[in-house]
């Protein structure tokens, strides 16, 4: 590959924080919103002009992991500022009743992408820490002092229409999905030799309820499945997801699967793929739903009103941390003493063609998520939270959902101003003052079954 040279130049500070976010889905979120309460200077770097991640700009629209089935009960067991958040949602008049989903197997909550905005914003500004929108991070400066074992990050460079600056900070959290601040940082990671696939989520708009019946999405699954047995349509996944909003005119649609000429899965972490993906996407949406509209009752006189401004990834890097949550930590319902909160979802893992859901093999329902596995290797002031944190590929296809990211955010937030009130490395933080703060705070940290 052919280069050019960059001449050296003078990067302008923006600003300098305790604690710098980079990232604002769930976990950016909750990991600002906490680290301000806590009384740090905060700053939530964003690459959108809004929050949610997945939820707004991958259109998911939907809470997975806020609850769990326990001993046969559903239960919400994320807890803390999530409470808020879906308190201010629900003052906005922009969140559903939970629902069945998997089988009737747990429990989901949709909510509406425009208040999800508002509502977030709200969380993280009446916290005090400070938002900076279409901000990109592109690179870190690290401490003169970094050696091949140890190292800080001095600052995070970011791009925008303003140009390029540094946000120098004490304490950085990457929430970025991608582990990119952590990856450029130098600490260790992997990345599945087969990824989860992605999706391109859109909503539909006019659909007839009544004429709907009361449970169209499973009608639109066995359309889908007869046409394919009969040899008339090919869908690029099975099992697929079609539910109401919080009006049910409009319905949400989760029927895409994102692959390369290879059939591999996409890669979110590379452009060309990222390009392909989003073509693919909006083509697959459009022969799905012309199916949808011409074959189900009630969606005669619909439309689609929305594609996802984004492909929803679920999988690229995972750094390798403290410790790695497994797939059997998750079936086994494992307990750890550093345990920072919980996770109740399954193992959903995105294959070709189709989904494959592994549950839980204790009834208590759900797994503790250990404060190791936000720690990660060689970069002491360097925080990990959310869908790339120190997990196995099965563990990463349950906790990398929204409750969980939720639980982990708020979780290093805390755990940052531990560090910097003790001058700590963020693996030397006190776990049971943190857990402390925790349950203090209302998180459900899976120490007893009831609240």
């Amino acid at each position: 590959m052919s280069t050019v040279h960059e001449p050296a130049r003078d990067t302008p500070v923006h600003g300098e924080f305790d604690v710098v976010v980079i990232g604002g889905g769930p976990a950016g979120i909750t990991a600002a919103a906490a680290a301000a309460r806590a009384g740090r200077s905060t700053i939530l770097l964003e690459r959108y002009g809004f929050l949610g991640g997945a939820g707004t700009m991958g259109g998911l629209s939907t809470f997975c992991g806020l609850h769990a089935k326990v001993h046969g009960e559903h239960r919400q067991v994320i807890h803390g500022l999530a409470d808020e958040l879906l308190e201010r949602l629900a003052k906005l008049d922009g969140l559903n009743e939970p629902h069945l989903t998997i089988n009737d197997g747990i429990l989901a909550q949709a909510f509406d992408i425009s208040c999800y905005k508002l509502a977030a914003d709200e969380l993280v500004t009446a916290s005090g820490a400070r938002l900076l929108f279409h901000a990109v991070a592109v690179g870190v400066v690290m401490a003169d002092s970094a050696t091949d074992d140890r190292a800080t990050i001095e600052a995070v460079l970011i791009e925008s229409k303003s140009g390029r600056a540094a946000v120098r900070g004490r304490v950085f959290v990457d929430a970025s999905g991608d582990a990119d601040v952590a990856a450029w940082a130098g600490v260790p990671f992997e990345k599945a030799p087969h990824l989860l696939y992605p999706s391109l989520m859109f909503r539909i708009n006019g659909v007839d309820v009544a004429a709907a019946g009361p449970a169209p999405w499973r009608t639109v699954e066995r359309l889908m499945t007869e046409a394919e047995a009969a040899g008339t349509h090919t869908f690029p996944r099975k099992k697929p997801i079609v539910r109401p909003q919080r009006n049910p005119l409009e319905w949400r649609a989760n029927l895409t699967q994102l692959s390369n000429p290879d059939g591999s899965a996409v890669d979110g972490t590379d452009v060309d793929q990222l390009t392909h993906g989003e073509l693919q996407g909006r083509r697959q949406a459009f022969d799905a739903f012309d199916f949808i509209k011409h074959r189900t009752p009630g969606f005669g006189d619909s439309y689609i009103v929305d594609i996802a401004p984004q492909v929803g990834i679920r999988e690229t890097r995972r750094v390798h941390g403290e410790y790695r949550l497994t797939e059997d930590d998750v079936l086994d319902c494992a307990d750890f003493d550093d345990a920072i909160g919980v996770n109740g979802w399954p193992v959903e893992a995105h294959v070709a063609g189709t989904v494959e859901f592994r549950w839980q093999r204790r009834p208590r329902g759900y797994n503790q998520l250990p404060y190791g596995m936000l720690v990660p290797q060689r970069v002491d002031n360097l925080f990990v939270a959310g869908r790339c944190a120190s997990m196995t590929q099965g563990g990463q296809s349950s906790a990398r959902v929204t409750g969980p990211c939720f639980a982990m955010g708020e979780a290093v937030g805390q755990a940052a101003d531990l560090a910097i009130a003790g001058d700590l490395a963020v693996g030397d933080v006190p776990v049971t003052e943190l857990q402390r703060r925790l349950e203090q705070g209302g998180v459900f940290l899976g120490r007893e079954e009831e609240r």
